[in-house]
C-alpha cells in the first residue's frame, strides 16, 4: 500500500481516526476501498449476501456492535471475500479461524477471536451508514487501513488527492528541532 495512515492523518485534518484497537489478520496488513458496510441483527443473512457480491476493491465494514461471544466471521467467508474481490474487511466485533485468515490473500480487522459463530437466522441491514470507534462509516466513503489504524477519509476524498509530502517534511524538521534542542550547548542545555 502506497500510503500510511499516520501521514494522512497529519495532512488531512479532515481524515476520521477509528478509535478502537484492532487485531489485524491475513496477508494484507494494509488496504483501502469505497465503504460497504453491513449491521448483524440477530443474524448474518445479510452479510451473506453482500460476500458473495463482486467487491470491487471496496471495504466491506461489519457493524456487529463490539459483539464478543460470537463469532460475525470466518475462514470460509474470508475465502469468499478474497475470490470476489474485496480490498479487505472490518469487523466491529469477533472473528474465528484466525489461523486459517492469516494463511490468506486477504485484509481483515477485528477486535480479537472466539471459536462460536454468530446465528445464522436473522436479516441484518446492509449499505446504510454505521457508527462505532467515535466514527461514522458512510457508503462510499473512501476507507484506508494498515498497522496504526483504520481512517476514513472526508466524502470524496482519496488518498492520492492529499498532498502528505508538507506533512512529512514538518514532522522531519520538527523532530530535527527537537535533537537540536537535546544537544550539548543547545537551548535545552542552557
Amino acid at each position: 500500500m502506497r500510503f500510511k495512515t499516520t501521514d494522512l492523518c497529519d495532512a488531512c485534518d479532515g481524515a476520521q481516526v477509528c478509535e478502537l484497537r484492532f487485531v489485524g489478520f491475513g496477508r494484507k496488513r494494509g488496504f483501502a476501498g469505497g465503504i460497504r458496510t453491513a449491521r448483524y441483527t440477530d443474524g448474518i443473512s445479510a452479510l451473506r449476501v453482500l460476500i458473495n457480491q463482486a467487491g470491487n476493491g471496496q471495504v466491506l465494514v461489519i457493524d456487529g456492535g463490539a459483539l464478543e461471544w460470537r463469532a460475525l466471521f470466518g475462514d470460509v467467508m474470508a475465502g469468499l471475500v478474497a475470490r470476489n474481490g474485496w480490498a479487505g474487511v472490518i469487523v466491529n466485533g469477533m472473528i474465528r479461524d484466525g489461523a486459517e485468515i492469516d494463511q490468506m490473500d486477504i485484509g481483515v480487522k477485528a477486535l480479537g477471536t472466539i471459536p462460536r459463530r454468530a446465528d445464522i437466522g436473522g436479516r441484518g441491514e446492509i449499505d446504510l451508514p454505521v457508527h462505532f470507534g467515535g466514527i461514522t462509516f458512510t457508503p462510499g466513503a473512501r476507507l484506508v487501513a494498515d498497522e496504526d489504524g483504520v481512517i476514513v477519509l472526508p466524502q470524496g476524498l482519496m488518498e492520492s488527492n492529499i498532498v502528505i509530502a508538507d506533512a512529512i517534511a514538518a514532522t522531519a524538521a520538527y523532530v530535527a528541532g527537537s535533537r537540536d534542542c537535546a544537544s550539548p550547548g543547545g537551548p535545552a542545555a542552557m
